[in-house]
């Protein structure tokens, strides 16, 4: 976590030196061999194309690894007047960056995201399907506006799923900018620390333990719980406890023989 990586961009064979923050094109992705975590690096200022693209290769890597992996994302600084997202572009190229946004937040491996200075436009997308998320004390959440209207992408979707109605409306109608503590107290970022590093290295290490399938049907439990009557979460839950107690019978067997 705390040394340079080996990253190898898609079709080449050599890998190439990356450092941790920087990054050519989009974003950098990097896996390096045996280790534990697969890192996003954004570019922020780059065309949203190229933003799905990076974040579906991340989520490609991830979900051909065989073992526990941990997606680590680390989420570029917005210039400090930066309020437009997602600029000029068409819808299908939104469907396509929702899509891709989705997708990472219903891997099998536990995300991390880290962010630190101004945080909007795809960084806030990326950090509110975080399963972990570290901000560093002078973090500060901007509301992506365009000519005074809160973007109506699947940031509001979400923002009103974690905070209630009431909470993510202060936000969404007002595009207040939230800052560490507040989003801290939110519960927008689990974890505030003026050693973003040496925070992520920790809950890597501690949280990669139950980076895995089992991790994502939880998660995806407590996503549709927001939306489903009991009745019809019922099936899932029970599903889920089935599946849970035939690992449980398993383990035991394994450590009896």
């Amino acid at each position: 976590m705390r040394t340079d990586k080996q990253a190898a961009t898609a079709g080449e064979g050599a890998p190439v030196r990356h450092v941790p923050g920087t990054a050519e094109g989009p974003g950098a992705v990097t896996a390096p061999p045996g280790g534990l975590d697969i890192t996003l690096a954004l570019d922020a200022g780059r065309p949203l194309p190229e933003l799905t693209a990076a974040v579906t290769e991340a989520c490609d890597r991830a979900e051909r690894r065989t073992e526990p992996a941990v997606v680590v994302v680390r989420l570029p600084r917005a210039p400090a007047a930066a309020r437009s997202w997602p600029g000029a572009v068409d819808i299908q190229q939104i469907n396509r960056w929702e899509r891709a946004v989705r997708r990472l937040e219903r891997l099998p491996a536990l995300s991390i995201a880290v962010a630190d200075g101004a945080c909007g436009g795809p960084a806030l997308d990326l950090l509110l399907v975080a399963d972990y998320r570290i901000g560093a004390p002078d973090l500060r959440l901007l509301a992506p506006v365009n000519d005074g209207h809160f973007w109506p992408g699947m940031a509001v979707y979400r923002l009103s799923q974690q905070l209630g109605a009431a909470r993510a409306r202060q936000i969404v109608l007002w595009g207040d900018d939230v800052d560490a503590a507040c989003a801290r107290e939110l519960g927008l970022i689990d974890q505030v620390a003026a050693d973003t590093e040496e925070a992520l290295h920790t809950a890597s290490v501690l949280m990669g333990r139950i980076s895995d399938t089992e991790l994502a049907v939880r998660r995806q439990l407590l996503l549709e719980a927001q939306s489903l009557e009991y009745d019809d979460a019922l099936g899932a839950h029970l599903a889920a406890c089935d599946r849970e107690l035939r690992r449980l019978t398993a383990a035991e067997a394994g450590r009896a023989g």
